[in-house]
């Protein structure tokens, strides 16, 4: 008899929950504003932005760096002789030759000759690494990847740099480029005979013996994408040791800035919501500077009086795969 009525009561109870459980496609998460929702409104503000990049280094002696075409032109190398020590002046390793004029390249005291990158006689671009160069000493050198080199391209000038667990921070100087470098050449000296070299009187030269003092110039070897710099003489260097390495990619004052939540787009563009005095809003277009993950800096496109939605407008979402135009036959 109890069994009876236990499943009767059970059927109930059943159907009294499926009653009150919203069901069917148009409910809506009661935790989730509607898409498009105005959550708050901002307004511009100004202030001074700095925007850096951190990169993880070490120490290392004598590293490579590169040494680029001050112009484009034509590169012409000098033969560059083996030093009996470290140079204390520059030394000049090529010329690159435009409208008749030469443009020199020169190794910065401190630093030897590694290596030509490119052909003697080739047309290089401006900026393009045509010689490298030892440092010797201690630097510090931080492995870089492609996303960070467009950031840090022309942003060496400003660069810091902290050892773990010893001196800094402390300001660091940049060496040469940061692109990667192909294996550097040095070509071997033609043997002087007395068919190639005659004294002045045109009297043929005996052959020269080569000097035993005279050690050969090894070439540098192939480098990645990375940045070489180096600390003032009264920093205490420990080859091998860890080092952060921290790079001011770009700086702007009294910039006008909104948070990043309230603007769509990046890389340059983007778009804001403003808002209407009737509460709807209206999309414009804006141009984006400097950026530190909190602010994004607004080049143009806004006068600083406006309100803004946040969050900002939803773009579409891109079309996946080929053709999206629509069907012309049957």
């Amino acid at each position: 008899m109890r069994k009876i009525l236990l499943a009767p009561l059970c059927a109930l109870v059943t159907v009294g929950v499926a009653a009150c459980s919203p069901s069917g496609p148009d409910q809506a998460d009661p935790e989730l504003a509607p898409r498009g929702t105005t959550m708050t409104k901002v307004k511009p503000t100004k202030q001074d932005l700095t925007t850096k990049l951190g990169i993880a280094g070490k120490v290392e002696m004598n590293p490579t760096f590169g040494l680029v075409a001050p112009v484009a032109g034509q590169v012409r190398y000098f033969d560059v002789q083996t030093p009996n020590g470290t140079p204390t002046k520059p030394t000049r390793v090529a010329t690159v030759w435009k409208d008749g004029a030469p443009n020199y390249v020169e190794a910065p005291a401190g630093s030897t000759f590694g290596g030509r990158l490119v052909d003697d006689k080739a047309t290089v671009t401006a900026g393009m690494p045509i010689a490298s160069a030892r440092h010797v000493g201690y630097a510090l050198v931080a492995d870089i990847d492609g996303s960070q080199a467009y950031k840090i391209s022309g942003a060496l000038t400003d660069v810091t740099a902290q050892i773990k667990n010893g001196p800094g921070p402390f300001p660091c100087t940049v060496l040469g480029t940061i692109a990667a470098l192909p294996q550097g050449t040095v070509p071997e000296k033609p043997p002087v005979t007395p068919d190639t070299k005659t004294q002045g009187t045109g009297a043929p030269q005996a052959p020269q013996p080569p000097k035993n003092d005279e050690q050969p110039q090894t070439p540098s070897a192939s480098t990645g994408l990375r940045i070489v710099c180096t600390a003032p003489a009264d920093v205490q260097m420990i080859n091998g040791a860890t080092a952060s390495i921290e790079v001011t990619t770009g700086k702007s004052a009294q910039a006008l800035v909104v948070p990043v939540e309230a603007v769509a787009g990046q890389q340059g563009k983007g778009k804001v919501d403003v808002l209407q005095p009737d509460g709807s809003r209206r999309t414009v277009d804006v141009v984006l500077g400097l950026t530190d993950g909190k602010v994004v800096e607004v080049k143009s496109g806004l006068t600083g009086d406006e309100e803004l939605a946040v969050p900002g407008p939803n773009l579409p979402e891109p079309q996946q795969g080929g053709d999206q135009s629509k069907p012309t036959g049957p």
